[in-house]
């Protein structure tokens, strides 16, 4: 079995949630300093860099992969499937991190023909929305010109990848409503305020804030995921809370709906006679494929025997884009065979996708460093 192999499987068997990836990163570790590559000095507590480095000084550009795996109890059947229950590798992070462990010691047999540094980002807390902060806390971004990122796709069978211009993934922000009513006996409600009325009118209002503020077509949603209200059958409540999450791909869809949120939520519960108190928490923004080099992406990809299609519109979510913040770059789908969906627990990575995607990741990096050497 090849490295690549034995590290994905490894990966998979081993999954360990955000900010909990020690063993993880302790055989990343491992088997970069087998192949000799450099592991920089940062201080991160799960997680780390590394690099490849030319012989002489040049551009600099970095791959990333995310470590991190999910909270769900495996159910692939896999002779390698998870041996941490209820913890398992169901968005293809396992891929990710072995694809790109890979690509370095690729590279690393390369490196006398490298026209510069390829940085090497093994990030944790992808699931969390907020891994790549920590990194970014560091200067592994210092110097790079160009990011990439690769992410399973199982919409896409083997030996393909897919490129968009512009967001690839949405916004990922999340919403509190706390809503407050006055209590009172399920059986005299006119001697209170039933904030659980006024709370279901908000699920129903909400939706209006997509659907007559933002253009139609325009990728947006609000999704109300957790109701809570109550406790046993005979009494109003004295409040009722719920939460959830709002995608966008624009910047000003974004600016927009918290705006229009806080103020649907707040009116409407005046009109039942309750209060509301509207929380918004901002997570990472769209991502946003540069023009120019998601061209160059999908033509590396012709280049290296892979085909290329145009990535779908998608409102899951990505801290990626902190990274593109930092500079311009690409976060591409690669095909991994026509499975379960991503965070399901039949969740399979075709096998034969790896070894493909780890040529792609390291012709990508190559390529990249020679046009921006030009």
């Amino acid at each position: 079995m090849s490295l690549l192999k034995q590290d994905f499987e490894w990966l998979h068997a081993h999954p360990e949630l955000s900010y909990e990836e020690y063993e993880t990163t302790a055989y990343i570790r491992k088997r970069l300093t087998e192949a000799g590559v450099e592991i920089l000095p940062y201080t991160l507590e799960t997680g780390l860099v590394a690099q490849v480095q030319g012989k002489q000084p040049g551009p600099i550009v970095a791959l990333r992969a995310d470590i991190d795996a999910l909270l769900v109890k495996e159910e692939t059947g896999l002779a390698y499937q998870s041996c941490n229950v209820g913890k398992m590798h169901a968005c293809g992070h396992d891929f990710h991190t072995s694809v790109l462990m890979e690509t370095a010691r690729i590279l690393q047999s390369q490196k006398d023909t490298l026209a510069g540094t390829v940085r090497l980002i093994f990030q944790p807390a992808e699931e969390r929305s907020d891994g790549a902060l920590k990194v970014l806390a560091t200067d592994a971004m210092e110097g790079v010109q160009a990011v990439f990122a690769l992410h399973t796709a199982p919409w896409f069978p083997v030996g393909t990848i897919g490129v968009r211009t512009g967001a690839a993934s949405a916004s990922v922000d999340r919403f509190e409503i706390t809503v407050t009513g006055q209590g009172c006996h399920a059986a005299s409600p006119e001697r209170g305020v039933d904030p659980i009325v006024a709370a279901s009118a908000i699920v129903s209002a909400a939706q209006t804030v997509v659907s007559r503020n933002i253009a139609p077509v325009n990728p947006a949603l609000v999704s109300i995921t957790h109701f809570e209200a109550g406790t046993t059958w005979n009494v109003i409540p004295e409040s009722a809370y719920m939460e959830g999450t709002v995608r966008t791909h624009a910047a000003k869809d974004r600016e927009l709906i918290p705006a229009r949120l806080e103020a649907v939520a707040k009116g409407v519960a005046a009109g039942y006679g309750a209060t509301a108190e509207f929380q918004w928490h901002a997570g990472p923004p769209a991502t946003d494929n540069d023009p120019e080099w998601t061209a160059f992406a999908a033509q590396v990809a012709e280049q290296t025997g892979l085909q290329v299609k145009e990535d779908p519109a998608n409102m899951l979510g990505e801290d990626f884009s902190y990274f593109q913040q930092k500079a311009p770059g690409v976060y591409i789908h690669v095909g991994v065979g026509l499975t379960k969906s991503l965070h399901n627990p039949g969740f399979v990575v075709d096998e034969a996708s790896l070894e493909p995607a780890a040529v792609y990741s390291a012709a990508l990096a190559k390529n990249a460093l020679e046009k921006l050497a030009k």
